[in-house]
């Protein structure tokens, strides 16, 4: 069953290569028939794997209608570890898939429903994680300059300490402190 799925890459490749070849201009540099024969095994490539072209990873679920009809859709997501979610009527098993949604799987109107449910779900969804990330980002940008505050005042209050230390005046008459220096004498005193 992994082999269907590397197969299945090898032919969204194949069509990408197809369309980079009609947008590039090398398309027109076969012969008739070759071109002839890449647009029609491009129109059949696109019919059937025109939904997935354009996935760039393996996605983290799958939906599944009738999952006795999508035996091998549940059977290559279980072989890859791909979390399935599905329709079970009372002719499937419910044990088959990791998340069951009992219902009829037959009927359009029924199909609708759940589908545009899921649909909903999934948008309110990617919603509050936009929400979300964009309340991180705040978060993080007031941390940083609550941060960078702290930083400029400690700095400040270190210079002010540190002047208070370096402006202490001597008094007129009073002598100046000597340094040992370790017993080494210079010439002048």
């Amino acid at each position: 069953m992994l082999t269907n799925f590397n197969t299945v890459r090898k032919s969204v490749k194949k069509m990408q290569s197809i369309e980079k070849m009609l947008t590039d201009g090398t398309f027109d540099s076969i012969t008739k028939k070759e071109r002839l024969t890449l647009a029609r095994d491009k129109d059949k490539m696109e019919k059937v794997l025109g939904g997935i072209s354009q996935l760039g990873r393996v996605p983290a679920a799958l939906f599944l209608i009738d999952i006795g009809h999508e035996h091998i859709a549940l059977a290559e997501a279980k072989k890859l570890g791909i979390t399935t979610f599905g329709m079970v009527d009372t002719n499937s098993d419910p044990n088959r898939v990791d998340f069951a949604i009992p219902s009829n799987d037959d009927a359009t109107k029924s199909i609708a429903i759940i589908v545009n449910y899921i649909a909903a779900a999934i948008a309110e969804g990617l919603a509050e994680r936009m929400a979300a990330k964009d309340e991180d980002v705040e978060e993080v940008a007031s941390d940083e300059n609550e941060r960078k505050a702290a930083r400029i005042q400690a700095e400040a209050e270190g210079e002010a300490s540190r002047g208070k230390g370096e402006k202490t005046a001597r008094t007129p008459g009073a002598p100046k402190r000597r340094i040992p220096n370790s017993g080494r004498r210079t010439g002048a005193r």
